[in-house]
């Protein structure tokens, strides 16, 4: 009998109480894996822990606090006994906070929109190599990118500061990698483009933003991407399966960096 991908290895999802960390958190769990789910909304935490089952444990706290990263880390080892991999998907959009077009962009809007995407990822990440390093064992991280980071779409999605910060994740992660890999601590970055997720109300709900949409995410019909669409390539960048896989990028993103699109 082959084990499960993930047979008894110990992940932190951080951002995983919702939308695509929740969905790559249940695909863990049910590849043998046992998960810490971090958020920032203690209701939503309980519910993911009652849909999870027993091999899963939350913390609340927001990810742009330092602590909160290595607060997960530590109930991982308590709670598990040690540490596996890291999944950061916590981010968002910086829109209402003045992200936007360069010369629209306001230094609240810049400073926020970055805490969000990649301060946050840097807090869990440094977090993660610590506890690698201190017990001595290989690691993996899987860090949350965009499509925006390398593939933009100036007429719908012109928020720069969070283009920005997600092209520093792969710079970021693609560094790293090189840095920890003689320590078997593989970093690497899956980028998605539109997917239905708290995050994407409102360019679903724009009819304009969706016709673009299906013109750019040519796959399966032009669809929105769902959470589910990334649960493989997460179980597969944590695992042992991607051993000898590190500093790459994965587009899961339906064709839209690949495809022209329609602009009306």
């Amino acid at each position: 009998m082959i084990a499960a991908p993930l047979d008894a290895k110990v992940i932190v999802v951080v951002g995983g109480t919702t939308g695509l960390g929740l969905s790559g958190a249940a695909a863990c769990i049910e590849a043998g894996g046992r998960v810490i789910v971090v958020g920032r909304n203690a209701d939503h935490a309980a519910a993911a822990v009652e849909r999870l089952g027993e091999n899963a444990r939350s913390v609340i706290g927001d990810a742009t606090d330092s602590d909160t990263a290595r607060r997960a880390v530590r109930l991982a080892v308590e709670a598990f006994g040690r540490l596996d991999g890291l999944y950061h998907v916590a981010g968002g959009s910086g829109r209402k906070r003045g992200d936007g077009p360069l010369d629209a962009i306001t230094d609240d809007g810049w400073d926020f929109t970055l805490r969000l995407n990649l301060s946050s990822l840097f807090y869990s990440n440094r977090a993660a190599v610590e506890q690698f390093l201190a017990q001595k064992s290989p690691g993996a991280i899987l860090n949350m990118g965009s499509v925006l980071g390398f593939s933009p779409a100036p007429k719908h999605f012109a928020t720069h500061a969070y283009a920005a910060a997600k092209a520093a994740v792969e710079g970021l992660s693609r560094s790293a990698a090189a840095y920890y890999a003689p320590r078997d601590i593989r970093i690497n970055v899956v980028t998605p483009a539109l997917v239905e997720t708290p995050m994407s109300r409102r360019a679903v709900a724009d009819e304009a933003v969706m016709r673009y949409v299906a013109s750019k995410q040519r796959l399966d019909g032009g669809r929105v991407g769902q959470p589910s669409d990334l649960d493989a390539a997460v179980v597969y960048f944590l695992s042992d399966q991607s051993r000898f896989v590190t500093g790459q990028t994965l587009a899961i993103d339906g064709g839209w960096s690949v495809t022209e699109g329609r602009v009306e």
